[in-house]
């Protein structure tokens, strides 16, 4: 026992070494299993698969750049105009100075307004470019790996059947785990384009400056369970209490915990049923589980992983037991022995 939890530590202890290899290949893979459906669609109607895979990556392609492009011409903008509210944000943090003496905030404007320093911002700018050029080469290799992974997957079954023991039990379970994995990917992606949409629409409605760039935002944070809609809300809410005032912050709360009310707690749940078939706990503990094993990505993708995770356990001996304890409510049988 002690030898199998030392080899389980090792292993992981080298996946989070190597996290900055793992991770473009997860998400390479990810990406295929939710766009092979796509390609198989095409195939059916009469197109030749390599086709498929053009149109489909091509139309990826399309909207990582179309995203990224949003993003940094919001941020520039952001980064832009942040000296002009200089003047603006050294009076309230002067007036919160004097509404709340008895705490003794010790607040400077001019230690405040240093690090807004236009010349410091262009930095920033600049910065964050080169950030985003670095990430339009990532989804290049990305991409090219998805391509790749297109053209084998349709491959894989009949290399299944010849490396495994008990294939067909394996390939079962491959099956069901990359339906459910789609569905939820699927699914979440049309949600967090809902909410994405509605944030926008909102905030721009509310005249809080920089709706899109809180829009994707939303959209990328909304994969994350349980707190990425309070961690899309924070920045905006911080904007509009500097820029706009206190009612605006007030309203823009309102508005995310809407959304997250209506898309997050009923929509959501209605529309995924239990086809993951994990508790609550276990989703909120795989989301600090693969945030330190593998970074934000993980967060990300943290549902889905822990989903193939327990199916495979369902699929061997030794892990059946240990996958009931982290489905939902009461197990309906005993399993035998």
């Amino acid at each position: 026992m002690l030898q199998k939890l030392a080899a389980l530590v090792i292993i992981l202890a080298g996946i989070h070494a190597a996290a900055d290899i793992i991770v473009p290949l997860l998400l390479a893979l990810f990406f295929a299993i939710v766009l092979n459906p796509l390609v198989t669609w095409f195939v059916r109607r009469g197109f030749k698969r390599s086709f498929a895979i053009t149109i489909v990556v091509i139309v990826m392609l399309f909207v990582l750049t179309l995203l990224l492009g949003l993003l940094a011409a919001s941020l520039n903008e952001f980064v832009a105009l942040l000296p002009k509210y200089a003047n603006e944000f050294s009076r309230k943090i002067m007036h919160l100075e004097r509404m709340v003496p008895f705490m003794h905030l010790h607040l400077s404007p001019e230690r405040m307004l240093q690090r807004m320093d236009s010349e410091k911002m262009m930095g920033y700018a600049t910065m964050l470019m080169t950030q985003l050029s670095g990430a339009m080469a990532s989804i290049v290799l990305l991409v090219m790996t998805v391509v790749f992974m297109l053209f084998e997957v349709r491959h894989l079954p009949y290399k299944l059947r010849f490396a495994l023991s008990n294939p067909q039990i394996h390939i079962a379970g491959l099956h069901r785990a990359l339906k459910g994995v789609t569905h939820y990917l699927a699914l979440k992606t049309l949600i967090s384009l809902w909410t994405g949409a509605i944030i926008w629409l909102g905030l721009t409605l509310l005249g809080v400056q920089f709706a899109l760039m809180w829009g994707v935002l939303g959209f990328l944070l909304n994969y994350i369970p349980n707190i990425g809609s309070v961690l899309s809300a924070i920045p905006p809410m911080i904007q509009a209490l500097l820029f706009n005032g206190f009612y605006e912050c007030v309203m823009v709360g309102l508005l995310f915990l809407a959304v997250h009310m209506v898309l997050g707690n009923m929509v959501e749940p209605r529309m995924m049923g239990h086809r993951l078939g994990m508790s609550t706990l276990v989703v909120f503990l795989s989301l600090l589980f693969w945030g330190w094993l593998l970074g934000p990505v993980g967060m990300l993708l943290s549902v889905p992983l822990t989903s193939v995770c327990k199916i495979w356990m369902e699929t061997t001996t030794g892990g059946a037991k240990l996958a009931i304890l982290l489905g939902p409510g009461r197990p309906k049988s005993r399993l035998p022995g």
